[in-house]
């Protein structure tokens, strides 16, 4: 697992990005990926910076998970991009505005034919305990499943 952290602690959105895709790249070259392929994964400001740099470099990515997390100001390039990826969004049923916009596009990507699941865990809000400890095992599942080519749809 590789969890990257914004250069001097510019957030993701505000300018750290800026390591991407050099950072994928690096790792590619420096260590032996399977495929040169990723699982994009994150909470929160994290779930929407998977998808972000998922969207923006498919070609390094099985699949993107947000938890919650979703592609956010998707531009139509981007929400392609996802196309041949395993997608899954998680949200609590305690958070608020999250649930719904990860629902309408979960259904949005299902509609045109994208692998995506979406889950509403009971009695979670915004940071989801049900996807810690033993249940991390279903994200690793789902990692698992995309690597591959198994997705849900």
């Amino acid at each position: 697992m590789v969890e990257p952290a914004a250069p001097n602690g510019d957030l993701f959105f505000e300018g750290g990005q800026r390591v991407f895709p050099a950072f994928l790249t690096k790792l590619t070259a420096e260590y032996k990926i399977l495929d040169n392929k990723f699982h994009a994964a994150g909470n929160s400001n994290g779930g929407l910076s998977a998808f972000t740099v998922a969207s923006k470099y498919p070609q390094f990515f099985w699949s993107v998970t947000g938890f919650p997390g979703y592609l956010d100001e998707a531009t139509p390039q981007q929400t392609a991009a996802l196309s041949k990826m395993c997608i899954h969004m998680f949200a609590g049923e305690l958070d608020s505005g999250w649930p719904e916009a990860m629902r309408d596009q979960a259904a949005t990507f299902r509609a045109a034919g994208y692998s995506v699941t979406f889950a509403l865990e009971k009695g979670q809000p915004h940071v989801i305990r049900t996807l810690t400890g033993a249940g991390a095992a279903r994200l690793f599942d789902q990692f698992e499943q995309a690597r591959t080519g198994n997705c849900a749809k």
